[in-house]
């Protein structure tokens, strides 16, 4: 079965779907139609912006999504996904991708869920940090032991655990995981705290959101962060959605029940190849391949 995976923050860069713009009139359409729905020209951003424009949340979310949603549509009939999914923002792009949810409805969302963020993290300043090289249930109990909120954000590959919480309770926990032996443990450059109870706030506006959008029954199973299993109904979608900003990203966890259920290659669609790296690592024998 032919799986398609749609990545989330992080893998975007400058440049990042010009190449669709100027060589597709399907593509071309869409992101104009993109730039009337935002109010601005993301398309100025993402083709000849900076690296900063690109790193605020407003812009990263929706230009990831674009890049990746609208690659697809110009996949035209060699698109024919078995079962999809998204690394937290890309959730969005896989259920446009598999017809949950329109084009419009979509960019709409992750808009508002790109703001909604960034208002959360001016409100408490936070952090994440990567935690490489210890198992996923000793990255658990130290963070269950810090006063300060710190939670384990992404389950990326084996060994590899992203962390989300307070300054201050990254801080602690990088010292604590760093002393019980994690080969690295870095802050990453974000803006805030994501999928963690530091999202609450953002979570009531994305929430009324998804409840005014219409969505429709996928054409193939949808793997969601928060169960990491296949998922159809629309009503279910819309709730893990809402719990996705402040749950945990099981990614490890979908790749591997992905390949229980019958996966047989992975396709990247969007910018980078972050997502076949964490492929991987958890099963090296799969194939995986950008589209």
């Amino acid at each position: 079965m032919k799986a398609y995976v749609f990545p989330g923050q992080g893998a975007q860069f400058v440049g990042m779907g010009k190449d669709l713009y100027n060589n597709s009139p399907i593509a071309k359409e869409m992101f104009d139609k993109a730039n009337s729905i935002l109010g601005f020209n993301i398309t100025d951003l993402m083709f000849s912006g900076t690296d900063e424009d690109l790193k605020q949340t407003k812009v990263t979310q929706p230009a990831i999504f674009l890049h990746s949603v609208i690659l697809a549509k110009t996949l035209g009939d060699s698109f024919k996904p078995e079962m999809v999914a998204g690394h937290s923002l890309g959730e969005f792009s896989a259920l446009v991708a598999a017809g949950a949810i329109s084009f419009e409805d979509g960019l709409k969302l992750v808009s508002t869920r790109a703001m909604a963020m960034q208002k959360a993290c001016e409100v408490t300043p936070s952090t994440m940090a990567a935690i490489l090289g210890l198992d996923d249930s000793v990255v658990e109990k130290a963070c269950s032991e810090i006063s300060e909120v710190v939670v384990p954000a992404n389950y990326n590959s084996p060994g590899q655990i992203v962390i989300s919480g307070s300054m201050k309770g990254i801080d602690l926990a990088i010292e604590k995981l760093t002393a019980l032996g994690a080969k690295r443990a870095i802050k990453l450059p974000v803006g805030g705290a994501f999928h963690s109870p530091l999202m609450d706030p953002a979570k009531v506006e994305l929430a009324k959101a998804i409840d005014n959008t219409i969505f429709n029954k996928p054409a193939c199973p949808v793997y969601q962060n928060v169960l990491a299993k296949a998922v159809t109904e629309p009503v279910q979608i819309k709730e893990n959605l809402k719990t996705q900003l402040t749950a945990p990203v099981k990614w490890t966890q979908t790749v591997q029940n992905m390949i229980t259920d019958g996966a047989t290659s992975f396709t990247e669609v969007g910018p980078g190849t972050v997502l076949q790296g964490l492929i991987k690592k958890v099963d090296r024998q799969i194939p995986t391949q950008s589209a």
